[in-house]
């Protein structure tokens, strides 16, 4: 049996149906075509990154001023100044820390969301939420939302890469596909790794193609005895997938490739590696790339916020050279980059007594910040605004379902209409919510 023909007895089921490169999911015309999501793991600071607040500077020290009593995950005490710098870049003058001089350079392409929120103060639900649409498990990964209603542009790759060192709290549950057809499941990849043959595991056969296409044609004829089972045909593509990855995917994933001027501005770092890697991957076809950063040494900095330099460090050229680098190929058009993480953290100093010295901050669920560039979304624009400290999200609130919704929409998709039928109910990834903010785009 050859391929064609495995593949042509395979598609009486969702298996055919799912290598197509169409958007069989579009319903309207679309701005962007793919997605890189710069996850920073474990809730970057808003007021020590790109949500400056003078007030929080005058009073640092001091208690917070009457106001609402919102809730924080642990005990806090008076108000903490942030220690970075800020400073108006680019020819918009948004203000942003001095921890991403890079991402400064330019902030043209960006907008800067100041008033996202959740509402869930701890780790677990807020990255499911960011990730899934809901705070609890087993719905399946905006990656694999993507995957299922638009394809990978490339047969020979994965609609949706994860490239995570180790994984992160929850684990792969953040790329699930769920319910969805397994084939639409994140393909996790430990960029941690510098040789490709490691980083993607077998991916140099011990078997011949011929062997490979004999084994697959053995599945195929077993399902036909099954009677076409789906969740069976799911696999026998997914299978497929990873034969045809063979060719392609060792050129794609080997940033040996590219130049050591364009290396070294990237970062020698596992998000340098990563963004490099995305870049690569969306030129070929990938619908969408998620890169956690942060996850050995999360943004979670309890203790003294001074960490969010050294992660900062690693971040900031990484996402700048990706950016820098769309933009000359001509691709920033049509790729969404979105960077933030699942909440973010007091402007008081935390003192709940689990932390060894008093400068850090805890979780802050009810006000944060996230950047996004390209795909028709605005550039050096600042939306919404959290009060004078930087505690609440008080001016064109953002929940994660209206970001969502926003870029599905310029992916050319009605999020409301991206469903799929699972237990008698219509699911789809922004639930029940979500409203397109069209202030976001161009």
């Amino acid at each position: 049996m050859t391929r064609r023909e495995l593949l042509q007895s395979v598609g009486a089921g969702f298996g055919g149906v799912g290598l197509a490169s169409a958007a069989a999911a579009t319903h309207h015309a679309a701005r962007a075509k793919h997605v890189i999501f710069i996850f920073l793991n474990g809730g970057p600071s808003q007021v020590d990154t790109f949500d400056p607040k003078p007030m929080l500077q005058k009073h640092h020290g001091k208690p917070m001023p009457a106001g609402p009593n919102l809730k924080t995950e642990r005990k806090t005490g008076n108000l903490l100044g942030s220690p970075f710098q800020f400073h108006k870049c680019g020819k918009s003058g948004v203000e942003i820390s001095e921890i991403f001089p890079r991402i400064g350079q330019n902030i043209d392409e960006f907008t800067v969301i100041r008033s996202m929120y959740t509402d869930r103060p701890n780790h677990e639900p807020s990255l499911l939420i960011m990730n899934s649409g809901v705070p609890l498990p087993g719905r399946p990964s905006m990656g694999s939302w993507l995957s299922y209603g638009l394809g990978s542009m490339n047969k020979n790759l994965p609609g949706f890469v994860v490239l995570c060192p180790g994984v992160p709290v929850i684990g792969s549950q953040l790329w699930s596909s769920a319910f969805l057809p397994a084939v639409h499941q994140g393909v996790h990849l430990e960029n941690k790794e510098k040789d490709v043959s490691k980083l993607v595991p077998y991916i140099t056969p011990k078997r011949t193609a011929e062997e490979q296409r004999s084994q697959m044609a053995l599945l195929a004829k077993l399902n036909g005895m099954r009677g076409g089972d789906a969740k069976f045909e799911s696999g026998v593509e997914s299978m497929e997938i990873a034969f045809r990855m063979q060719t392609e995917a060792p050129e794609v994933f080997d940033i040996a490739k590219e130049s050591e001027k364009t290396r070294e501005r990237y970062g020698d770092s596992a998000v340098g590696r990563g963004c490099l890697m995305a870049r690569r991957m969306v030129e070929k076809g990938v619908r969408m790339v998620q890169i956690y950063h942060g996850n050995g040494q999360p943004w979670d900095n309890h203790d003294d916020i001074q960490g969010h330099r050294t992660l900062a460090r690693e971040a900031d050229p990484a996402v700048a050279s990706l950016i820098e680098d769309l933009r000359d190929r001509d691709m920033l058009k049509e790729t969404i980059v979105l960077v933030g993480g699942e909440f973010g953290r007091t402007p008081s100093v935390e003192v709940s007594g689990l932390v060894s010295h008093q400068n850090g901050r805890d979780h802050n669920n009810h006000g944060y910040s996230m950047i996004v560039a390209g795909g028709g979304f605005k550039g050096g624009h600042t939306y919404g605004a959290t009060d004078d400290f930087g505690f609440k999200a008080v001016e064109n609130r953002v929940y994660a379902h209206d970001l969502q919704a926003t870029m599905l929409h310029q992916l050319g998709v009605d999020h409301t209409r991206l469903t799929y039928r699972y237990g008698g109910r219509d699911f789809r990834l922004t639930d029940v919510g979500g409203e397109v903010i069209r202030d976001l785009l161009r």
